[in-house]
């Protein structure tokens, strides 16, 4: 057909090191950022700041749209791994709390 802008969607290859590596490096970065006195509101942004720029600088150089696609699910990834974990150990904490209160 005439006229019709064909658009293909980038090839992503990605490997089980970029969620290795790549997560828990924004995860940790994220973290040495509280060391600042910046307000907690401004740290998933943070996260998904660095994701962006680990996969647009380091795991996808050669491919801009799949460093952009990939980075987002990097700082996602990173941003729900700390979510989970936080959640977690503060429903672990109370529940102690409740198993110490019963004992005594």
């Amino acid at each position: 057909m005439k006229g019709v802008i064909s658009m293909e969607f980038p090839i992503i290859h990605t490997n089980f090191w970029d969620a290795v590596i790549a997560v828990p490096s924004i995860v940790l970065i994220t973290q040495c950022f509280k060391l600042f006195p910046i307000p907690r509101q401004y740290f998933p942004t943070i996260a998904s700041l660095l994701g962006f720029a680990i996969s647009i600088f380091i795991s996808h150089r050669h491919d801009i749209w799949a460093g952009v696609f990939m980075g987002g699910f990097y700082g996602a990834a990173a941003i729900g791994t700390y979510s989970s974990l936080k959640t977690s150990w503060a429903a672990f904490k109370q529940h102690r709390k409740k198993q110490h209160l019963k004992a005594n």
